[in-house]
């Protein structure tokens, strides 16, 4: 089992910036992906980003592409991402999930066994 760590969420006001960080612990990590969820109350699960395992380039979300960044550690089992240009609407909870190496797409949630706890971003405009 893998157990992922989350900090850096917070409030922030429109326009800055805040990067998030999960760590994971327990397994051999460069056969995982890595990706990043939020969900906003009331709101469904939603995909931000993430990194295929053989693979350092991240997918991202529509409403996020262009502001938001998403890295691996050199240790690849620390994801970084680094979210620019925050607006009001990206306030939510944020979580970071692992999932070991398959054929499912890994912008759907079904590709992640593993998730954090979450970390909470607020946006004020």
């Amino acid at each position: 089992q893998v157990r992922l760590v989350e900090s850096g969420g917070g409030l922030v006001q429109a326009g800055n910036s805040l990067t998030l960080s999960c760590t994971a612990h327990g397994r051999a990590f460069r056969f995982y992906s890595m990706g990043w969820f939020r969900q906003a109350p009331g709101k469904e699960r939603e995909f931000v980003a993430a990194i295929f395992w053989g693979s350092r380039t991240a997918q991202y979300g529509d409403s996020v592409q262009g502001r938001f960044t998403m890295f691996r550690g050199d240790a690849m089992n620390t994801t970084y991402l680094q979210m620019n240009s925050l607006k009001p609407e990206d306030t939510a909870v944020y979580y970071c999930a692992a999932g070991l190496k398959s054929t499912i797409p890994i912008i759907s949630k079904r590709a992640y066994s593993d998730w954090g706890q979450g970390t909470q971003v607020s946006v004020s405009s």
